[in-house]
């Protein structure tokens, strides 16, 4: 098996980095993280990087003078790299058409909602204000308009009544670590590709068993809730 190269973009603490670089640990994960790059120098996430032995890289936006700017020299850093997916773990800045265009079909990104709803920030607060009673993850292909790209995976998780934002958040993290590194294999594997603007999905058999659900829910958070008995008590 050659491991694809595999390159994550942080803004802040990076715990889906975490997620990711110990998933890539196992030499049978098809993603080898060959570097971590930041666009902010204090990223907590860069020295968690280091100590698992993973090459880091600081491309801050303040030493460029446009966004085109930054993006070409995060480009050429990824370029060096070899990078074959780009996986954004954090990374907190929108990126430009042209950068965008040139790995589209290589980058993914996760995002704390069930797109298409909650694009954007604040997706806990807006979700909790709807009044939803499932809320969830997404890992999808990035494409130039912010968090539209296609589907690759989605994890659900309820809606607690007694729910804060920070409880919330906290129950979707745990999704989100289970979830992103279940994505990457998927498309270093080449079962999931993104194909006239959609996800194409190959290596499943949807049988009585219907192994292909471990694309929507991987290993569902049965310790947190009975989602059927959710379902009977929602007002």
């Amino acid at each position: 098996m050659t491991r694809k190269r595999t390159v994550l973009l942080i803004s802040g603490r990076g715990s889906n980095m975490t997620a990711l670089i110990a998933a890539a640990a196992d030499p049978t994960y098809p993603a080898e993280i060959v570097g971590v790059i930041s666009d902010k120098a204090d990223a907590a996430g860069l020295g968690i990087a280091a100590a698992r032995g993973v090459p880091v890289q600081v491309v801050a936006r303040g030493d460029f003078a446009s966004k085109e700017a930054h993006d070409a020299a995060i480009d050429k850093a990824l370029t060096k790299l070899g990078a074959e997916i780009v996986a954004l773990a954090g990374y907190m800045r929108l990126l430009t058409t042209p950068f965008v265009e040139k790995w589209q079909g290589r980058m993914i990104n996760i995002h704390p909602a069930l797109l298409p709803l909650f694009k954007g920030l604040d997706s806990h607060k807006r979700a909790l204000e709807a009044g939803m009673r499932v809320h969830g993850c997404t890992v999808h292909f990035v494409t130039p308009e912010m968090d539209d790209g296609p589907i690759i995976a989605q994890a659900a998780v309820p809606v607690m009544l007694g729910d804060d934002e920070a409880a919330l958040s906290a129950r979707i993290l745990k999704a989100e670590h289970r979830l992103y590194p279940t994505a990457l294999r998927l498309v270093a594997e080449g079962k999931a590709r993104m194909e006239n603007g959609r996800v194409a999905l190959s290596g499943f058999v949807d049988n009585g068993d219907n192994a292909a659900a471990a694309i929507a829910a991987p290993s569902p958070l049965r310790d947190e809730v009975d989602l059927e008995q959710l379902a009977r008590i929602t007002p």
